[in-house]
């Protein structure tokens, strides 16, 4: 006599990890210190404290697509990302930055944290180019790792977030026996 089939298999095929199951803030935490210490200087920090984000902000990205697909966004406000930009500028700032030092600036910043976030996730993934404007809508809330920082005092976000909508969860496909053991 064979089980029911109760659609546990089909689940567990159709399961896609969201990113707190490969990721956990600490980590994200940990990737951008890194890169603020390499990129922005040493004597950077990063405060683990959350700021509410100015009305203006801009933000950078990356997609990674592989086993997880998603994307790794930074926002702050624009004022912090020209101090962003003329930090990893140093000597060589121009006197009036312009847009596009910003978002080359701010974009590489996206790459380096989206490149160290891709590899520590498992599997094979690819990364794109990064993007600079307005931040990726969040698709499923289950599906991101968000950490909020200061630097400068200045407050800047960094999320870790899925591209894909939350899967609908399978109907169940369980067989419901009467007290005879026979289907109904």
């Amino acid at each position: 006599m064979s089980t029911p089939d109760t659609g546990e298999r089909r689940r567990s095929s159709d399961h896609r990890p969201v990113i707190t199951e490969l990721i956990d803030e600490a980590t994200v935490q940990s990737i951008a210190e890194d890169v603020w210490t390499a990129l922005v200087g040493e004597d950077e920090i990063l405060l683990p404290i959350p700021g509410e984000l100015p009305a203006d902000v801009v933000s950078s990205w990356v997609d990674v697509v592989g086993p997880w697909t998603g994307t790794v966004v930074l926002t702050t406000g624009r004022e912090s990302a020209a101090g962003l930009t003329r930090a990893l500028l140093g000597d060589h700032a121009p006197a009036e930055l312009e847009d596009d030092d910003v978002a080359d600036a701010f974009g590489e910043i996206a790459n380096v944290v989206g490149g160290n976030v891709k590899a520590a996730l498992p599997g094979p993934s690819a990364l794109s180019l990064p993007d600079v404007g307005d931040a990726p809508a969040v698709r499923n809330p289950a599906d991101l790792c968000r950490v909020d920082v200061l630097w400068r005092g200045e407050p800047l976000s960094i999320s870790v977030q899925g591209a894909l909508p939350a899967l609908p969860f399978p109907p169940s496909t369980e067989t419901t026996l009467n007290q005879n053991g026979v289907s109904l």
